[in-house]
């Protein structure tokens, strides 16, 4: 009988391999062949799956996002769930730092997404799941900074309400600007920028949040 074989399953080691060349040699590297050896597969396994490189960058990208993505929703689930201060911040702080690469499977997926979001300023074919990704994570930290932020008392008037949603894209915006320097800084500079580090750096911007949310009041 013949062999049957999981597509979707044969997919995501292609992805996989497809992250192991970004992390050592970058994306150039990530050609069919190249791939095709990294993974263990005849080159024409891979083209079964894949005609182009274009067509397999295309698709790495979206399943190192969708991971990325399905990560941070699970952990705001727990945010959304969380009770008491105390647990609230843990859940905030496991959230946040889904996006930074503080394990192996971590690193491999922020190494490959930075390199595709980088690529994408001169590859077409990558600016729309650039586009959408972006957009994507920003919904979520967005969310998150709405949860933390604290509520006004009073109704707020249109023009409040106009500051109000300017803000919170400034605090998403800065959110997402801190989450991208340490993801950077932490795969370039692994023995400076720490685990503890990265997490000691977001619980200062957290402490800068709530300072800024107190001010409100």
């Amino acid at each position: 009988m013949p062999k049957i074989v999981d597509a979707a399953a044969r997919r995501l080691e292609i992805v996989d391999a497809v992250c192991r060349i970004i992390a050592t040699d970058g994306l150039e590297r990530a050609s069919l062949r190249e791939v095709a050896d990294e993974a263990g597969l005849a080159v024409g396994s891979v083209r079964h799956y894949f005609a182009t490189s274009e067509e397999l960058l295309a698709f790495t990208f979206s399943a190192v996002a969708d991971r990325i993505l399905a990560r941070a929703a699970a952990a705001l689930a727990g945010v959304s769930r969380a009770v008491g201060a105390e647990e609230q911040h843990e859940a905030v702080l496991t959230l946040l730092s889904e996006f930074l690469p503080l394990d192996e499977e971590r690193a491999l997926d922020a190494c490959a997404w930075l390199a595709f979001k980088n690529a994408a300023r001169i590859r077409p074919f990558l600016a729309a799941e650039a586009d959408r990704s972006h957009r994507a994570v920003a919904a979520v930290v967005g969310q998150l900074i709405s949860r933390l932020r604290a509520e006004d008392d009073a109704p707020a008037d249109a023009l409040t309400a106009d500051r109000g949603g300017e803000q919170l894209v400034t605090e998403a915006e800065r959110l997402l600007a801190t989450l991208d320097g340490l993801t950077m800084h932490a795969l370039l500079q692994p023995a400076w920028l720490t685990r503890e580090m990265c997490l000691d750096v977001l619980e200062s911007h957290l402490a800068g949040l709530r300072r800024t949310a107190a001010a409100k009041h």
